[in-house]
């Protein structure tokens, strides 16, 4: 799935084919095929790893610290920016192709219900809100990161752009 990431995140949606992954991953052509059969397979594959990867990430972080979760998207903007592509190429993928559309709600779905446990757990009120917006927030902020035109936040320039977004979601 790593080699799928990548050519995802290099090439495109018009770049990735079973061939394609195979090449990068330096396998024999038709072994991506034999486990995804199909385009929209190996699409969802690719959407779930991603998922995989960065739910367990968010669980390995503190929510709480912004520091940790700044160095989180610190993370994910520079040693991670080929799964981020990755995953905003699918996104708007996803409103094109009604299966992955389904596939993607699910996933940010589960994003969402992290940051809404949190909100929960500190007695926010209005928490479902205010977790969508956060998330929303998060994600600006990623994609600003990732495909931006201006150079690469530091740690505490992204702790700095969190406070605010932090600061709203836990407002009373």
């Amino acid at each position: 799935m790593d080699a799928a990431i990548v050519t995802l995140a290099r090439e495109g949606m018009r770049g990735l084919t079973h061939r394609a992954v195979d090449r990068a991953a330096g396998v024999a052509e038709g072994s991506t095929s034999y486990y995804f059969r199909t385009r929209e397979a190996l699409l969802a594959g690719v959407l779930d790893h991603l998922a995989e990867l960065s739910t367990a990430e968010i669980a390995a972080v503190d929510v709480q610290d912004i520091g940790a979760v700044a160095g989180l998207i610190a993370q994910w903007s520079t040693a991670g920016r080929d799964r981020m592509l990755a995953r905003f190429e699918l996104t708007m993928e996803s409103t094109r192709r009604p299966h992955l559309q389904a596939t993607m709600r699910r996933l940010e779905g589960q994003f969402r219900s992290m940051a809404e446990e949190l909100l929960i757990a500190m007695n926010v009120p209005d928490h479902r809100r205010r977790a969508a917006n956060l998330v929303a927030q998060i994600d600006g902020l990623l994609f600003d990161q990732v495909v931006g035109t201006g150079p690469v936040r530091s740690r505490e320039d992204l702790q700095d752009a969190l406070v605010p977004m932090f600061m709203s979601a836990f407002a009373e």
